[in-house]
């Protein structure tokens, strides 16, 4: 087996593998996996991730196109939203809208 790369936290470490591993490849994690220390930086969170030799340049390529992915998905147009105040706003105006029609309504007969 053969180290493929190395993440902090068992959580990165547990998708990579569920990645890989849906992909075909055979995964092994070594290091903080499943730790009883909750600790997620430096170190002691360190965990590896192996693939057998045969299947390490597959593998990386199958962590890149995953990047790549992510980074192509952040780039996507987002609709904007419109502030929650100025829904506020136009509910305010259109109540003092019938506020005032009723009154004058009210007056009229």
């Amino acid at each position: 087996m053969s180290r493929l790369t190395s993440v902090h936290g068992s959580f990165p470490a547990h998708v990579i593998a569920a990645r890989l591993t849906a992909e075909g490849f055979d995964v092994e994690l070594r290091g903080a996996v499943d730790s009883p220390y909750a600790v997620t930086m430096g170190d002691l969170a360190l965990v590896h991730v192996y693939v057998p030799e045969e299947q390490i340049e597959d593998a990386s390529y199958v962590l890149l196109v995953t990047e790549v992915d992510a980074v192509l998905e952040d780039d996507l147009p987002r609709r904007r939203r419109r502030p929650a105040y100025l829904r506020f706003v136009a509910a305010a105006l259109i109540a003092t809208a019938i506020v005032t029609l009723l009154s004058a309504l009210r007056y009229a007969f």
